[in-house]
């Protein structure tokens, strides 16, 4: 057997050995990095997405969706000959807006529906009365509307986390929605006899 000698390493081999760990601990710490910010990317991502939900299930940002949802059917309405539907359910607590296409209005084709959405406990309508005298706190209210309008006004009233009534006013006259605070008594229109022309 042939004896081993050791040879002391040169300086510029333990530099190249160095600079070899060097370059794979930087390779290291570059690939740490890049991790970090995807992760703090997705983290950034599903935060705001976490706030869009919270903003989407407060009370204001649903009932300004129900409005938005209205004055898209008056003014879909009243661009073209066709009708359109709020349908507001209060069972589910929810509302749709459909383009009625066919005569038999009591059907809901699922080809018709535009939007569809539904309230949370932060939002819950109570009832739906109407500018002609009906009322009703239980099943579907509809809110129809044409190329001259309305065919009937009224007020959907919706109770906050707080338990505090707030109005949404539908005008049948000039197609205005707001929102008032409590419940607020209702216009109605005049009958003939009490017109004074």
């Amino acid at each position: 057997m042939m004896p081993t000698c050791l040879v002391p390493m040169h300086t510029y081999e333990k530099q190249k050995i160095h600079k070899a760990r060097c370059q794979y601990l930087g390779f290291t710490l570059t690939e740490l990095v890049i991790v970090l910010v995807i992760l703090s990317l997705f983290v950034m991502l599903a935060q705001m997405h976490l706030l869009g939900l919270l903003r989407k299930n407060t009370f204001k940002a649903q009932v300004q969706e129900l409005i938005s949802t209205m004055r898209m059917a008056t003014t879909a309405a009243a661009e073209s000959d066709r009708r359109y539907e709020v349908i507001i359910d209060m069972a589910e607590q929810s509302f749709l807006l459909r383009q009625i296409t066919s005569p038999d209005l009591s059907q809901v084709l699922e080809e018709e529906i535009i939007i569809e959405d539904s309230f949370s406990d932060n939002c819950r309508v109570v009832f739906v009365e109407f500018d002609d005298g009906d009322y009703t706190n239980e099943g579907r209210a509809k809110f129809r509307a044409g190329r001259s309008g309305w065919q009937y006004g009224g007020k959907i009233v919706l109770l906050d986390e707080n338990e505090r009534p707030y109005s949404v006013v539908v005008n049948r006259l000039n197609r205005m929605i707001v929102l008032q605070e409590g419940d607020v008594p209702l216009l109605v229109p005049k009958t003939k006899d009490e017109v004074p022309f």
